[in-house]
């Protein structure tokens, strides 16, 4: 990902990111930069890693070698609960009692982002996927 707006900055850093199972590599060398503000979507075929993305992101995986930084901290010692990151995997709902729009405004409320501003935020993502 590129940083097309000079006047952001960047939030998540994935370092040359390496993960292994059983000795089997599944990621190698992840360079990723993600910007504040930005709404980001993983996509590719299942198996490919996007789920041990999310999951080395959110603390949920530790790195075999490589760095997540966020806020330009090294947090790959950072326990998931003390980390403020929002990750949504892969099933369609973070919350399965409320619809999709309330599981996609879930973390701008959380932010304490105004009303009109997650209506239009929310319904704009979602009109990416319709």
């Amino acid at each position: 990902m590129t940083n097309n707006n000079p006047s952001s900055k960047p939030l998540v850093r994935l370092e040359n990111l390496c993960k292994s199972f059983d000795g089997e590599d599944v990621l190698k060398n992840i360079n990723l930069t993600i910007d504040d503000k930005a709404f980001v979507t993983l996509l590719g075929p299942s198996g490919c890693g996007k789920t041990t993305i999310l999951r080395l992101i959110g603390g949920f995986e530790t790195p075999s070698s490589g760095a997540v930084y966020f806020d330009d901290e090294f947090i790959n010692d950072t326990p998931p609960h003390k980390r403020a990151i929002n990750t949504v995997f892969q099933r369609y709902a973070l919350f399965p009692h409320l619809n999709v729009f309330e599981n996609v405004a879930f973390g701008l409320r959380i932010k304490k982002t105004p009303e009109k501003e997650i209506w239009e935020q929310v319904k704009r993502m979602l009109a990416l996927v319709d």
